[in-house]
């Protein structure tokens, strides 16, 4: 097996390559961002602000910088000089020229001030997760379960190189508080911005509330807030808005918390093995997340911006997933059962009715039988195919 996995974002690179002067190339480290550049730009040459000299130089005279590295350009870690966007900007206004700059990073540079006005209409952005199921699957390299799959994660060195989940989670999070919290905030207790992870992770999938994180990790919730922030803002976390246009009754307004890979969040939870997370009471709420961040990505491949959304009423009925697409509304419910069972479809129901239009209906499911049932599709786990 290769070390590169041919990625769903490659067509998308091109096409935005063909539009826009500027393409943004972010994710979580990790997620095979270089090497997609690599492949798909193997003639681009390549600077990295990682290097401290090019940094200082970035820095210090911007103009310089861009005149003795000029398009077409690869900028790696570009989030190191955020000052540079601006520069970049009036560089590429003045050539009319598509296809110039392509700056990666693993931090959403949406995030940095002043990043999303100075390439307002001139920059692309693209996020690059870890790996889809189909990813996984038209490289021939499928895990044997859905457990398997929620253990190992998606990042691509763990399935390409045969890595042991446990020492790479452990080595990816000591990297990531190490380059990106340290460098990239005012952090100044790592051992408990750590703490703050895992804690998060026992949240996945749950509605959030900052104030009880807060408290449990025994920080103020101003810090737990921009804590949240920072991990949202490098791709750990994402927090799930809810679904509440054209209800007329009390509907949920706290967001869903979940991690973008599951087998860090494994990690964070100790859990050691497939058989171990098979049995764990956190199973369903990884299987849940493992959903959800399927429909992330799809969205992410399609370069399609609209949100994903849940549903949950002020007594408890919640779908998992609700997507706004093609004119109308697919509702998906998420169970980690492998035995389906009709009582699944009772939300579905209920939630249609308050829409008042007829919902596109799946239940995805650990089981291995495809089926439909009064108008809902049943869907394996297996059988989850988001097309680009």
């Amino acid at each position: 097996m290769s070390d590169f996995y041919p990625r769903s974002s490659y067509d998308l690179l091109a096409q935005a390559l063909r539009d826009c002067p500027v393409v943004a190339v972010t994710g979580s480290r990790q997620s095979d961002k270089s090497t997609l550049l690599k492949t798909a730009l193997s003639h681009w040459p390549i600077v990295s602000l990682e290097d401290l000299d090019l940094r200082e130089f970035a820095q210090r005279d911007a103009r310089a910088f861009l005149k003795q590295y000029p398009p077409p350009r690869i900028i790696d870690e570009a989030q190191r000089v955020p000052d540079l966007f601006s520069y970049i900007q009036t560089a590429v206004g003045t050539s009319g020229k598509m296809g110039q700059y392509v700056l990666s990073g693993s931090l959403h540079f949406s995030r940095l001030a002043g990043v999303t006005q100075s390439l307002a209409g001139r920059a692309s952005l693209i996020e690059l997760h870890p790996l889809r199921l189909k990813e996984l699957k038209d490289a021939g390299d499928m895990p044997t379960s859905i457990d398997a799959l929620m253990w190992m994660g998606g990042y691509p060195a763990v399935h390409a190189r045969k890595l042991n989940p446990q020492r790479f989670y452990a080595d990816y999070v000591a990297s990531y508080i190490e380059r990106d919290v340290r460098s990239l905030s005012a952090v100044r207790d790592l051992d408990n911005f750590q703490r703050f992870m895992r804690l998060c992770a026992a949240r996945t999938g749950q509605l959030l509330n900052l104030n009880s994180l807060a408290n449990d990790c025994g920080i103020a919730q101003p810090t737990a807030n921009a804590w949240m922030n920072l991990l949202e803002a490098s791709y750990v976390v994402k927090r799930i808005a809810p679904y509440y246009r054209n209800f007329g009754k009390r509907l949920v307004k706290a967001p869903k918390l979940y991690f973008l890979d599951t087998g860090l969040c494994a990690w964070l939870l100790g859990i050691t093995s497939e058989k171990d997370l098979s049995t764990h009471s956190a199973r369903g709420a990884l299987f849940e997340t493992w959903a959800v961040t399927e429909a992330l990505k799809w969205r992410a491949v399609r370069g399609d911006r609209q949100p994903v959304y849940f549903w949950r009423d002020n007594i408890g009925n919640e779908i998992d997933l609700l997507l706004e697409q093609g004119g109308g509304i697919t509702l998906v419910e998420v169970k980690s059962g492998q035995t389906y069972q009709d009582e699944w479809q009772r939300t579905l129901q209920v939630v249609e009715r308050h829409l008042g239009f007829a919902a596109r209906k799946a239940v995805l499911y650990g089981g291995d039988m495809a089926q439909t049932r009064q108008g809902v599709q049943i869907v394996p786990w297996r059988d989850l195919q988001c097309a680009d």
